[in-house]
């Protein structure tokens, strides 16, 4: 094969598009080396276009083995080295490696951002042999053919360095968080109870872990107080409506008592009548953040779920590229040849041509900008293969609001209307919508609650049905959902909208976080716990924002990477110090709570031979077998003990058999079926074995 231009990129698809978007022919050569796809294009010169499967290289231990903790010397290795599930990875860098040897010209075609840029640096440096410093870098924020040619036809002369110093220092201190807090807590854990369980924490985990729980304590120290609404249910030309007293909420029942008797027999005299239009802007374009928010909030999606849909429609040239901070919309990406190319859909046809019948588009922004990539927008590029119900929800959401941000405001009447019963003042209120505006165009994701009164003048008689009092509580602080704890991580920049979706994520994984109305669990707050004890300045917001902003100050150059990681890693050997010190009594502390789960696990229910004690799964000292037995065993006061099947997992289900009423086991064999089992000898059902799901 004669010299060409290896251009790299982050993903297969990615590649695959570039190829067709760059072949003058339209038409690339697919090859395949040890099942690790490359294509084969022509323009201008031959290139070879070549995926990565995201990072191929890591941060790892400076040297092989066993070390223990504190550990502050690392290096970069490829994955497949550090990482056992990573094997697969060696064919990639071989592949990659050997394509690189007669090319004459390099290009990082991956993502531009920290992600991209690094998953592209280590590549260049190590697999193609310190091509850092020759290689050229690919801008583009869509994968439409468009833009890559243009990309490709002003390639940038060198690589985004301050991005990549940037992007190492991030990836460096988070495993250096990383391996050195979760070593000590699981180390401390092991030793104190002989048996190892997986404990993690991190740089951004603590803090994040830390809102949690600062709301769980919150919510249980909460003391609820009393207060009463006092409301009057108004008749006007037949419809009725609820006024509701001037001085809500009132504080004393006594208060409330006096108001209705003040107010009862009377009818309402209408004193004044307040009218106000307002006028409700376009939400801004989506950025990762906000995406991800109304996703949950529509389609209860999770972070992490949004993030992996949005990278698929990205890599089908859906929408343009996801990981960004902006709410900008440059003229540049073409608004009027997107509108035009979305009128090829029956279902915004409609919408689009009125858009494009206004003289001027000028979408209404926000304020948060990025440097490498434009707000999140439709392409108008239509979908080459069936998209899963997930992805029209979430690609139909993007169109809408990119539609929706070039649409005039909406003009909504306000009405206050001030009734006196007596000598008390009632105040009942309406809301109209006069004029859509760009919720005509975001429709069906939102809906405006009105409430139209009938037409009412001033000095107008009405009559009181009936007056009432509502009884109520103060509600304590609701729990963080998926939502709402993003919005904490943003507001207090922790993370980043890359990673804020993963740590939460993570923290599910570890048990530490647990369902949708977020709750954090007794391991999470024993986690929390040991770490304020011990190292507080390692979970303080404070100093995670501080070094998130010395690690932005990388990529703007004005600040150094080596002196960044030297501050990181000052702080970290106190904190491991201190860990090491107390880690007897960590360890202690960490084993009670981890057993507890272990043993929750295991328990099945009630006994039903001696109704005192509970079924649990245990195994057999002797044999090694696994069966259920009565905790009652032990105490010498039961017998009862039930066979299990000995291959695959088993677990409860916290349901009964709707034949005998016995507690249901979860049996999983290994890559085959699984089902519901109903260990009791005499179920009707046993007649059948198992219940297939």
């Amino acid at each position: 094969m004669s010299s060409y231009c290896l251009v790299i990129t982050e993903k297969p698809d990615a590649a695959r598009r570039i190829a067709l978007a760059l072949d003058t022919k339209g038409k690339p050569e697919t090859h395949h080396e040890r099942h690790v796809p490359y294509w084969i294009a022509w323009r201008n010169k031959k290139l070879v276009i070549v995926p990565a499967i995201g990072h191929l290289y890591t941060v790892a231990k400076e040297h092989a083995g066993k070390d223990p903790y504190p550990i502050f010397t690392f290096r970069w290795v490829p994955r497949h080295i550090a990482e056992r599930k990573a094997k697969h990875l060696a064919r990639w860098i071989e592949v990659i490696a050997k394509l690189a040897t007669e090319a004459d010209m390099f290009v990082d075609a991956c993502d531009y951002d920290i992600e991209g840029s690094i998953v592209g640096y280590m590549i260049l440096k190590y697999a193609c042999r310190n091509k850092e410093n020759i290689a050229m870098r690919m801008k583009y924020s869509t994968l439409t053919n468009e833009e890559l040619e243009k990309a490709y036809s002003s390639l940038l002369p060198q690589l985004d360095f301050a991005m990549v110093e940037a992007g190492q220092t991030r990836h460096e201190i988070d495993w250096l968080y990383g391996i050195n807090l979760s070593r000590a807590l699981t180390i401390a854990a092991k030793k104190a109870s002989g048996r190892y369980a997986t404990l993690s924490t991190g740089r951004v985990q603590g803090p994040t872990l830390k809102f949690v729980a600062l709301r769980e304590k919150a919510i249980k120290s909460f003391v609820p107080t009393p207060y009463w609404l006092v409301k009057a249910q108004i008749e006007i030309t037949g419809s009725f409506f609820d006024a509701e007293y001037e001085k809500n909420p009132i504080k004393s029942r006594e208060e409330a008592d006096t108001v209705l008797s003040d107010c009862k027999g009377r009818d309402g005299k209408v004193e004044e009548i307040e009218s106000k239009r307002l006028h409700q802007k376009p939400p801004p374009p989506f950025d990762l953040g906000s995406l991800q928010s109304e996703a949950y909030k529509l389609f209860k999606y999770t972070p992490k779920q949004t993030a992996e849909i949005a990278q698929h429609l990205y890599l089908d040239a859906l929408i343009s590229y996801p990981r960004t901070s902006s709410q900008k919309l440059p003229k540049t990406i073409g608004y009027k040849q997107i509108l035009k190319k979305l009128c090829a859909l029956p279902k915004y046809n409609k919408k689009a041509l009125e858009l494009l019948a206004k003289s001027e588009l000028k979408p209404l922004e926000g304020v948060k900008q990025d440097p490498a990539h434009p707000a999140i927008y439709p392409t108008g590029h239509l979908p080459e293969k069936p998209l899963n119900t997930m992805e029209k929800n979430l690609w139909d959401l993007v169109i809408r609001r990119f539609m929706a941000v070039f649409a005039e405001p909406t003009t909504i009447e306000t009405s206050n209307v001030h009734i006196a019963i007596g000598k008390h003042i009632f105040h009942l209120k309406g809301s109209q919508v006069i004029k859509k505006g760009w919720l005509h165009f975001y429709e069906p994701h939102t809906r405006s609650t009105e409430t139209v009164l009938p037409p009412i003048k001033e000095g107008e008689i009405l009559k009181v049905e009936k007056l009432f009092k509502e009884d109520r509580f103060t509600n304590p602080p609701s729990r963080y959902n998926p939502r709402t704890l993003l919005k904490k991580m943003e507001e207090h920049e922790i993370g980043t909208k890359a990673t804020r979706a993963e740590i939460m994520h993570t923290l599910y994984k570890r048990k530490y976080l647990q369902g949708m109305e977020i709750a954090i669990t007794n391991l999470g707050f024993e986690v929390l716990d040991v770490l304020e004890k011990h190292c507080p300045k390692i979970i303080s917001v404070e100093s995670t924002r501080e070094l998130e902003e010395r690690i932005g100050n990388i990529q703007n150059g004005k600040k150094e990477r080596e002196k960044t990681l030297e501050e990181a890693i000052s702080m970290l050997q106190k904190a491991t110090s201190q860990l090491k010190a107390n880690e007897k009594t960590i360890g202690i502390q960490l084993s009670k709570v981890l057993e507890k789960p272990k043993l929750a696990e295991r328990i099945i229910g009630k006994c039903p031979s001696c109704k005192t004690g509970k079924l649990v799964i245990l195994r057999s000292r002797k044999t090694g077998k696994r069966f259920i037995g009565c905790t009652n065993y032990f105490k010498g006061l039961c017998k009862t003990s039930y066979p299990l099947p000995q291959q695959g997992s088993v677990k409860p289900l916290a349901t009964n058999c709707k034949l005998c009423g016995w507690p249901l086991i979860h049996v999983q064999m290994k890559g085959r079926y699984q089902w519901k089992l109903c260990f009791n000898p005499n179920c009707p059902r046993k007649k059948e074995k198992a219940k297939a799901f």
